[in-house]
């Protein structure tokens, strides 16, 4: 049995189909839409980590370099050596001066003593010459009183001799403690656990105090940033799971949203000598909607994938902002 369809027929079915197809596109491409505008996903993903530089906090020949480039290290690791000669040196000075201070301290608590011995005498002779009064000369009741007097100056300079001495003590051990304390930072140990990175450093290299001489990577720091556009930030919520895609990698990994990043720059600003706003004039039609970093903290991401901070990763969060 053959079905016929009159001309009529057949241009219904032909509109019917029509508008099916014509349905189809357009929730298709709503739904594409949707997606690439709305949908809080990005392929502009990085993987970032914490950089350390590290310094010495003192200058000197590098004598030693126990590390190797890419080397996992624990904190408190020794990285590398300088030369402790001139530390030493500066030590043994710092100790024959707190010894030499030390003396002087000893030698005015002597001075004062004998000083107070002198002053007392003073005082008792002096006392007794105004008592027998008549009886003693009056030239002899000066010399006392003066006696007590001159007694009383040079303790008095003791004392002041005894604080000074005191004070040299205190900078000498200052000084000692000083120069113990660089002696220690001429082992530059690795602040935090941490993978070295781009290691040029080399036995007989000069380092200057506070000048980076190489780079630690803070593993325990390793996060991913997604660069979203600023339309999909409704759809970006601070504990909002997370699945990125490295790029080659067949594995998924799983993370949640922390932060949203508080600024980003703007380029169309320039600075005023006028204190003032300088906005660039924008003559374009089309206005590009601006990137801005949401830092996602993964979730145990597996030990079989090199997370190393650089890499590109797909970023897509959970659409309902569900955590």
């Amino acid at each position: 049995m053959t079905l016929s369809l009159s001309p009529a027929g057949s241009k219904v079915v032909r509109y019917a189909v029509t508008g099916v197809l014509v349905a189809a596109a357009l929730v298709a491409g709503r739904a594409l839409i949707t997606y690439y505008q709305a949908d809080p996903w990005t392929r502009d993903g990085r993987v970032r980590a914490d950089v350390v530089q590290v310094a010495p906090d003192v200058a000197g020949l590098v004598t030693q370099v126990f590390v190797t480039h890419d080397q996992a290290v624990r904190k408190g690791d020794v990285l590398f050596q300088i030369d402790p000669a001139r530390f030493d040196l500066a030590i043994r000075q710092a100790d024959s001066q707190l010894q030499s201070a030390q003396a002087d301290v000893t030698r005015a608590r002597a001075a004062i003593q004998s000083a107070n011995v002198v002053l007392t005498q003073a005082k008792r002779d002096a006392t007794r010459n105004q008592k027998l009064g008549d009886l003693v000369a009056a030239e002899a009741t000066e010399q006392s009183q003066s006696k007590a007097a001159e007694a009383q100056a040079k303790s008095a300079e003791a004392n002041a001799m005894l604080a000074e001495a005191e004070a040299r003590v205190t900078a000498a051990r200052d000084a000692r403690d000083l120069a113990l304390l660089n002696r220690a930072r001429t082992r530059v140990v690795a602040p935090t656990d941490g993978r070295m990175s781009d290691l040029n450093l080399r036995v007989g290299n000069y380092v200057s105090a506070g000048a980076p001489v190489m780079a630690l990577i803070d593993t325990a720091s390793l996060r991913v940033e997604g660069y979203f556009e600023e339309t999909k930030l409704p759809h970006v919520h601070v504990g909002q799971a997370a699945t990125i895609r490295m790029m080659g990698e067949s594995k998924v990994l799983t993370g949640h949203v922390v932060s949203l990043a508080a600024a980003i720059e703007d380029h169309d600003r320039l600075a005023s000598a006028k204190m003032l706003p300088a906005i660039n004039p924008s003559f374009s039609w089309v206005r590009l909607a601006q990137r801005v970093p949401v830092r996602i903290k993964l979730d145990n991401p597996p030990a079989d994938i090199a997370l190393i901070a650089g890499r590109t990763a797909s970023v897509t969060l959970a659409r309902d902002g569900a955590k």
